[in-house]
Order: C-alpha cells, then structure tokens, then sequence
C-alpha cells in the first residue's frame, strides 16, 4: 500500500473519531443548559477548550452564549475542529482513497458531509429544534461506525484505519478526563458525587455501564478505574491501547520497513504503562502527571508512525 494510501484511511478515522466524541460532548453539555442556573458555573468552556482555538476574550464571549459556541463547535469555517470541517476533511480523504474502502462506507461518510453543509444548519443549530439535529448528527456518525465495522476488509487498510481511531481516542479519553479532575485539582482524594462525574461519564459514552460496572466504593477511584482500567470499556485507555499494540503488531508483521521495530517497542511500553498498573500506582505518581505522560507517550507513537510509514519528515 503506497504512504500516501494509509495515511488518507488513518486520517479518515481520526476525523470521524474526533467528530463522534465532540458530538457526544456537545450533546452533552447542551442538554446540561436546561439545569443552568444563577448559582452554578456551567459554561461551554471546557468544550471550547477541547475542541477550538479562540482567544481569551473569545472564549469568554463564546462560554457564556449558547448559540454562539453551537455554531462554533458544529458549523464554523474558521474552527478547525467544528463538526463541519471533521466531516470535510474525512471525505476529502475518502475521495482519494476510494479504491481501499468500500462503496458502503462512501457513501455514509457522503452522507454525514450532505447533512452538515446544508446552507440552513447553521439558523437550525440554534433554533428549537437543536436537541433533534444532535440527535440526527450523532445517529449519522453511529451509523459511520457500523458500516465500517460490517463493509470494510480486514487488512492493512483495515489496520491504519484502526490505530488511527484509536490514537484519537485515546487522546479525547485523556483530555477529557484531565479537565474534568482538574476542576478538583487532580485529587483523587476529594471525594464528589456522582452528579460531579455524570457529564464527564456521558461525553465518554460509559455512564451506563459505569453505574452496571461499580455499586459501590469511591466514585473518585471508580471513575479512574473505569476510564483507565476497564478494558470492556470501548473508549478506555486500556481498551484502545491494547488494541493500537495489536493493529500495529499487524502492520509491521506485513510491512517490516526500516524503524518499524522501534514503534513496536515503543506502543508496547506506552500499552504496559496501563496494563501492568493500578489505582494505587496512579495515585502515588499523581493522576495529573500520569496522564501528561502517557499524552506524551502518544505523541511520540504519533509521530514515529507518520515519519515511519506516511514519510513525513
């Protein structure tokens, strides 16, 4: 498979990933809106800071209007991460890379690119029916997920596709848990209700089996053994890097190119860091410097892949 091939099938992924995860959130924190009230601090903040790039004064302005950071996060041009510009980028990759993947899955991610651009989405986003067009929005992208898992062949593609999924869940997973422990700086030993971690559980699309999972305990330690060490859980970091090792496994048993060993050693260590620690681990390094590492830890992965098998410089 030429370079260029499997970086277009990762990047699709990534995009459709990110754009799924940013979906839930805004899902999320919209329905949130309806409890707001004079003696709470709900904003769009957190999301703004995950998934845009605005100034202080911007991102203040945009926090504290709900129309205004819709459109941000779902329509805007200038956002490089809004909704609109996700599903872009995926099809532009998918034209190019028509012969790896199947008709099926153009044609849903054709779909998903015909229902974000209509010119009347940006009024309807922040008109009555905004709850209906998420709701629309996120059944499109669960339907993307389950025509690639039914249509597409299980080969390399296959395999870039996957890591590419993955790595950006991984990252979604870190930074989304970062945010929200950061609101109680980091301390696992602070205990909060379930109410304080039900938003961050729903973005990540594991409140349900969270409360089937745990019954009792400690919400704060639950909640990092879910989003960490829950490895039936499809967007913990045990799940996803356990399964990037596998594809990547994969990848360099078809491949062996030059570098490739290095990139095996080094997503197995990032995948042991998970697998072969523990809650009490993760407490005495402290929880915000384990996940500022294992961040880092993905960067590198990142880019030795892409330097390796996409040749970038």
């Amino acid at each position: 498979m030429l370079s260029r091939m499997a970086d277009s099938l990762f990047w699709i992924n990534r995009y459709m990933e990110r754009c799924d995860c940013q979906l839930r959130m805004v899902r999320v924190n919209y329905i949130l809106d309806f409890d707001k009230s004079v003696t709470t601090d709900y904003s769009w903040q957190d999301v703004l800071l995950l998934y845009g790039y605005l100034t202080q004064d911007e991102l203040e302005k945009n926090a504290a209007d709900t129309h205004a950071a819709l459109q941000y996060l779902i329509t805007s041009s200038k956002n490089v991460n809004s909704v609109k510009n996700l599903i872009l980028r995926a099809r532009e990759n998918a034209r190019g890379a028509q012969d790896y993947i199947t008709k099926e899955l153009w044609e849903q991610i054709n779909a998903n690119y015909h229902v974000i651009m209509n010119p009347e989405m940006e009024t309807a986003i922040s008109g009555q029916d905004t709850l209906k067009i998420l709701d629309d929005l996120c059944n499109q992208s669960m339907m993307y997920s389950g025509v690639y898992e039914n249509t597409m062949s299980r080969g390399q593609g296959w395999n870039f596709m996957n890591i590419g999924r993955l790595l950006d869940r991984c990252y979604l997973t870190i930074d989304t848990t970062f945010t929200q422990f950061k609101k109680i700086n980091h301390d696992v030993n602070n205990p909060q209700d379930i109410l304080f971690w039900k938003h961050l559980l729903l973005a990540l699309g594991g409140y349900e089996q969270y409360l089937k999972t745990f019954t009792d305990g400690v919400h704060n330690k639950n909640v990092i053994n879910h989003i960490i060490f829950n490895g039936s859980f499809p967007k913990s970091l045990l799940y996803c890097l356990t399964r990037i090792k596998r594809y990547t496994r994969d990848v360099i048993a078809e491949t062996r190119i030059n570098g490739s060993d290095i990139l095996n050693r080094k997503i197995g260590l990032l995948a042991s860091k998970v697998e072969y620690t523990d809650i009490d681990t993760v407490i005495n390094v402290g929880l915000e410097q384990y996940l500022i590492d294992l961040r880092k830890g993905l960067n590198e992965f990142s880019n030795d892949l892409t330097r390796i098998y996409f040749s970038y410089a």
